[in-house]
């Protein structure tokens, strides 16, 4: 599958479940911005990345396709950072998308690289034998130096992230919780992996992995219960990226605070996912 083909995909459940959003120009680069203390974007038009300061050094999260990893280590020096001040390196899942720039991002900052067991195990095989992708959607080749399992928590200079695991999308998909401070009170974040069913996986019958069914049933249970004020995800889409951010530039210092946002993309996805799911068990009757 091509890159634009994977994008396409993952906009295909994303208008399914909120037919406001169209498909953007997902690697666009755009301008860094904060979204609060210490929080700040880095990421594409679509693709996203996320950088944590602290005194003691940075955490950054996802690093895009390949081509995305230069425009991320613009956007850090834009803000005035040095890249080599990242001393940590999370990932939310092992798609090309993510992934991809993260072997850069690596070498080139000198940062530890977290990742779940799966998708750890995924970027190592540079995103080829994927339960759904298979080798069609190969990246740069990447070796975690520390793995993640769930409730893990990730602390460097006053940042503290735990880790959810929250399979479906990927077998490792890795949600991230955390408390960030915006327009001066203290916020509950969350960093949705992905709960984008793409179509070529299979819920019923063969499915695409045992158990990838019950997976995506047991994230859901997680994703529509945890506390959410701070809504961000892989995807811009996920989150209403492009309208945020330009309501963060006309003034509005608490744009990305959404709970109500986070919930209804929650409520959206789980009946789409059901749909789906029971649309693949009608196929699958004899």
């Amino acid at each position: 599958m091509r890159l634009f083909q994977l994008a396409a995909a993952v906009a295909a459940f994303s208008f399914a479940i909120s037919p406001a959003i169209a498909a953007p120009h997902d690697n666009d680069p755009v301008p860094p911005f904060k979204i609060g203390e210490g929080l700040y974007y880095v990421g594409a038009s679509d693709i996203t990345s996320f950088l944590f300061v602290s005194k003691a050094g940075m955490i950054l999260i996802d690093g895009g396709y390949e081509s995305t990893a230069p425009q991320i280590l613009a956007n850090i020096r834009t803000l005035g950072f040095d890249p080599h001040r990242v001393k940590v390196l999370l990932s939310t899942h092992g798609h090309l998308d993510h992934a991809g720039g993260l072997a850069q991002l690596k070498r080139e900052t000198g940062a530890e690289l977290y990742a779940s067991a799966e998708d750890g195990a995924l970027m190592d095989r540079g995103g080829k034998a994927d339960f759904g992708l298979g080798d069609a959607a190969a990246y740069p080749p990447v070796t975690p130096d520390r793995g993640v399992v769930d409730g893990q928590k990730i602390s460097l200079g006053g940042w503290t992230l735990t880790a959810h695991l929250t399979p479906g999308h990927t077998r490792g998909c890795t949600t991230w919780t955390f408390p960030v401070t915006v327009a001066g009170q203290v916020r509950q974040g969350l960093l949705l992996c992905s709960n984008s069913v793409l179509p070529m996986y299979r819920l019923a019958g063969k499915e695409s992995y045992p158990g990838i069914a019950a997976d995506y049933e047991k994230s859901y249970g997680f994703w529509r219960s945890a506390p959410c004020e701070v809504f961000l995800g892989s995807h811009g889409i996920f989150f209403n990226l492009t309208a945020k951010r330009q309501a963060l530039a006309a003034g509005k210092a608490d744009a990305f605070v959404d709970p109500e946002g986070c919930r209804a993309w929650f409520d959206k996805g789980y009946a789409a996912f059901h749909a789906e799911l029971a649309r693949q068990q009608a196929a699958a009757k004899p």
